[in-house]
């Protein structure tokens, strides 16, 4: 069976809503097991992110999609403490090969998002990661998928806590497209 993690930060719940669409996504590919992971402070000692056993985890899934909402231009503090403490899967090559996304989510229509992307699809590089991105043109389909135009990932915006229908079902296709794609790379696990 096939294993896919989200790890993410929320604060205001808007970017933990866009992980359980993909959630979704994923489970609906069906023998697929998920491994959703939300960072919280009491995992961020003196600034820096410890949970050795989730990193361990990590090294055995297939793929990981990364989540944070979008601060001041770049990922969540909380978020970059987990990225940080990532180094040391790094050093040995943990997470190459693996199939790796993201999403994000800001107040404004065009609050920087693409530069959090930006961030992320660089940690999955660092990491030797194969990045998939979405495939849809803008408002593409019935559910207006990617609405926002960006290819990088999932970029919603929601205030008082609610997410744009669109928003939330480009986020439940992104996992979809990973979960079919970590099935075609490896046909013997599912």
């Amino acid at each position: 069976m096939s294993k896919i993690a989200i790890i993410y930060f929320t604060q205001t719940g808007i970017t933990g809503q866009i992980a359980e669409a993909i959630a979704s996504g994923i489970e609906q590919q069906g023998n697929v097991k998920i491994l959703s992971h939300r960072v919280q402070g009491k995992e961020i000692v003196e600034g820096r992110f410890v949970n050795p056993s989730l990193m361990e985890e990590l090294a055995g899934c297939d793929a990981i999609i990364f989540g944070s909402p979008t601060y001041m231009g770049s990922v969540a503090a909380q978020f970059k403490a987990f990225a940080d403490a990532s180094s040391d899967s790094w050093c040995y090559q943990k997470w190459a090969d693996k199939v790796a996304a993201g999403f994000t989510s800001g107040g404004a229509l065009n609050g920087d998002q693409s530069c959090t992307l930006q961030y992320i699809q660089t940690l999955a590089s660092q990491h030797g990661m194969i990045w998939l991105g979405l495939d849809q043109i803008t408002n593409s389909g019935e559910q207006g998928l990617n609405r926002l135009g960006t290819q990088t990932g999932v970029v919603s915006q929601g205030s008082d806590g609610v997410v744009h229908p669109s928003d939330l079902a480009t986020a439940e296709y992104l996992g979809k497209r990973v979960a079919k794609l970590v099935k075609k790379l490896n046909p013997k696990s599912t």
